[in-house]
């Protein structure tokens, strides 16, 4: 079997990969590896709580690798902490990384060169699926997220918090991605199939932070923590 680690970002993409990984038999699943902000204490653009990631890692029952970025965060310090990570990984046997990108050929490149040093294999499970049927795909196959985070030069504030369901997708407006691979908006994942059971999220405050608005997701219970 296969060993790899899976980034993370708290939300839909990487959840669906997760579900999709766990679905391979020659997969094998060591961990989540998730970026964050140590300023915030939460995921990098996600505006996530560190409290609901380690509730999420608890839930999907694999470990949690956290990166903590300083705030503000140069690219160079963000490659070699992430270099460190991947060393990390190699030491531990694992053979591959896996990323929930859907079509951005920019990004994918960036990930294959960061990688190639370190004799780390990129997987991109979810590559290329239509996104609007990968969208009705995972809402169809049991995945609940909400939105955490808005760009509001893409879509207007008061989609910040809101159920990603089907009255959703039928809300965008044109030229919205329906999983917002171009930055729309990012979601927290609460439930779904690569769950054990459902995080007892609830939305708390709404927060506007230059142009991005954030729903500030929280646990009502808390979580075993799986971080390492």
């Amino acid at each position: 079997m296969k060993r790899v680690l899976l980034s993370w970002s708290s939300g839909k993409d990487s959840a669906w990969t997760l579900h999709a990984l766990r679905r391979d038999p020659s997969i094998e699943l060591c961990g989540l590896l998730t970026t964050l902000n140590a300023e915030f204490d939460r995921v990098a653009m996600h505006g996530v709580r560190r409290s609901v990631l380690e509730a999420q890692a608890a839930a999907a029952g694999l470990p949690l690798w956290i990166v903590p970025l300083p705030w503000p965060c140069s690219n160079e310090i963000y490659e070699q902490r992430m270099a460190a990570v991947c060393r990390r990984a190699v030491d531990e046997r694992i053979e591959a990384v896996a990323f929930g990108d859907l079509f951005l050929e920019d990004v994918r490149a960036y990930r294959e060169k960061n990688l190639a040093p370190t004799g780390l294999e990129p997987l991109f499970p979810l590559w290329m699926i239509p996104t609007d049927q990968l969208a009705r795909e995972m809402i169809a196959g049991g995945l609940r997220a909400r939105i955490s985070c808005v760009d509001t030069q893409k879509l207007p504030a008061s989609f910040a918090g809101r159920e990603f369901d089907e009255e959703l997708l039928n809300d965008f407006p044109p030229g919205i991605d329906p999983c917002a691979e171009r930055g729309e908006f990012h979601t927290c994942v609460y439930a779904g199939p690569m769950f054990s059971a459902p995080l007892p999220i609830v939305t708390g405050e709404i927060v506007t932070r230059d142009r991005f608005v954030f729903a500030d997701l929280l646990c009502s219970e808390p979580a075993f923590s799986m971080s390492s």
